[in-house]
């Protein structure tokens, strides 16, 4: 019996490159955990955002290289759960309550099943024989990267204005609303890769540029800024059919 590896599964290093992403930005979300307990809020939330942008990009490479595998995509959905809804979780609860009160554990709990409940909802739809049709221009719900930015929101704001107070239990409060965000039937706007014609190219460039300007010297109001305006789409989506014309899970 020939025991050699068939040649046809073989990989090529930068194929494997999409899951060192995941695996890197689940290193981050870790990491990102150990900060938070340590009291470095701040470096904590740097690497749930570095978690953030290796996401965006594994999925992106992986279909670029044609390395997509199932593998692949329950590693992302579970470093995605560690990522997106256990680590922001603790993070918002060790920094509102220093590790204490009963009600901000709860709403971590809450907030961290209402992620794995989206993330649940995606796995099931992407098998789905629809699936492989055109992306939808929606998401059902808020998806778990942007419902870790939003849960974040309070210490954004927190460090954009140091003098203001914010009571603990309104974090929690913020926790569960936006658990139900995620866990919702709700559309919401699907920001995915688009042509860009020649003659735009220096345009995006420019306006890559000045958001990674933006978020380097003023990281806070940047971030603040951001989760504004994705609540505004938020909310002109609800109020707008056109938004609902499909529906499709993250």
């Amino acid at each position: 019996m020939d025991l050699r590896p068939d040649p046809r599964t073989r990989l090529s290093v930068a194929q494997l490159l999409p899951n060192i992403l995941t695996l890197g930005a689940l290193c981050a979300g870790l990491t990102a955990i150990r900060l938070a307990v340590a009291g470095d809020v701040e470096r904590a939330v740097g690497l749930i955002l570095l978690a953030a942008v290796l996401d965006g990009l594994d999925g992106r490479l992986a279909r670029r290289l044609g390395s997509e595998s199932a593998i692949g995509a329950e590693l992302d959905s579970l470093c995605d759960f560690v990522n997106f809804g256990v680590a922001p979780a603790l993070i918002v609860h060790l920094w509102a309550y220093g590790g204490a009160g009963g009600e901000g554990w709860i709403a971590a709990l809450i907030y961290a099943v209402a992620c794995a409940l989206r993330l649940a909802r995606f796995n099931i739809g992407s098998r789905e024989p629809s699936a492989a049709a055109e992306p939808k221009a929606t998401f059902t719900g808020v998806p778990s990267p942007a419902g870790a930015m939003l849960a974040l929101l309070p210490i954004f704001g927190a460090n954009l204005a140091p003098s203001a107070v914010l009571p603990a239990p309104l974090c929690a409060l913020w926790l569960l609303v936006v658990a139900a965000l995620m866990v919702s039937r709700l559309p919401t706007p699907a920001f995915r890769p688009v042509s860009i014609r020649p003659e735009q190219v220096r345009l995006a460039l420019l306006a890559a540029v000045a958001l990674g300007a933006a978020l380097l010297t003023y990281p806070w109001l940047t971030l603040v800024l951001l989760d504004l305006g994705y609540l505004l789409l938020l909310g002109l989506g609800w109020v707008r059919p056109g938004w609902r014309l499909g529906r499709k899970d993250e």
